[in-house]
């Protein structure tokens, strides 16, 4: 097992799908407002992902190239709607907070590009693990970009007020995000390229 753990890191830092990729800006940078939202959208999409990685890895030598990118298509739509109604029935706050970002899920190119890159070309075991490193390199990345945001927006992390008086409020607006976005992805990469 100790020699498919290059799976998980690989998707934790050398293809982080944040601050290397690029990819799922949206979510990114409209979710990011608070620590516990970055938290819980990178989660839902580490379990659609984890999902769909699994089943496409099963299903990927029966299906035609022809077809290919809508039948992936429809099995992350498949998980997307399992994860969304279990939200509303289990944590209907988390899913009124991050409302339409969850449906979106479904062409989010971090999900679609693992499965087309990934999971239709290696086995189950391995297209779980890189759905699993993959996930939590995106929950990684959305929840510091969201302490960063929440720390500087209004002084609290994860609800805790632990700075009086208001912070820089555009921190907690679409500016904000670009800007932490833009420095942490500098510091990510200045670190990766000392390794």
């Amino acid at each position: 097992m100790s020699s498919k753990l290059h799976f998980i890191t690989d998707g934790f830092v050398k293809n982080n799908p944040t601050f290397v990729l690029v990819l799922g800006m949206c979510p990114t940078l409209a979710t990011t407002t608070s620590a516990m939202n970055g938290l819980e959208m990178g989660l839902a999409t580490m379990f659609v992902l984890i999902l769909s990685n699994i089943v496409i890895s099963l299903i990927a030598p029966m299906v035609p190239d022809k077809v290919r990118i809508p039948v992936y298509i429809t099995v992350i739509a498949t998980f997307v709607t399992v994860l969304q109604l279990l939200m509303q029935a289990f944590t209907p706050a988390v899913y009124e907070t991050l409302g339409l970002f969850i449906p979106l899920i479904v062409v989010n190119c971090i999900v679609l590009g693992r499965a087309e890159g990934f999971a239709n070309k290696h086995n189950v075991g391995e297209s779980a693990l890189d759905g699993l490193g993959v996930g939590l390199g995106f929950t990684a990345s959305l929840t510091v970009i969201g302490i960063v945001r929440e720390i500087l927006g209004s002084g609290a992390v994860f609800g805790w007020k632990f700075i009086s008086g208001d912070g820089i409020l555009a921190f907690v607006m679409a500016p904000g995000a670009f800007l932490v976005l833009g420095f942490l992805m500098v510091l990510f990469n200045k670190y990766l390229a000392k390794k």
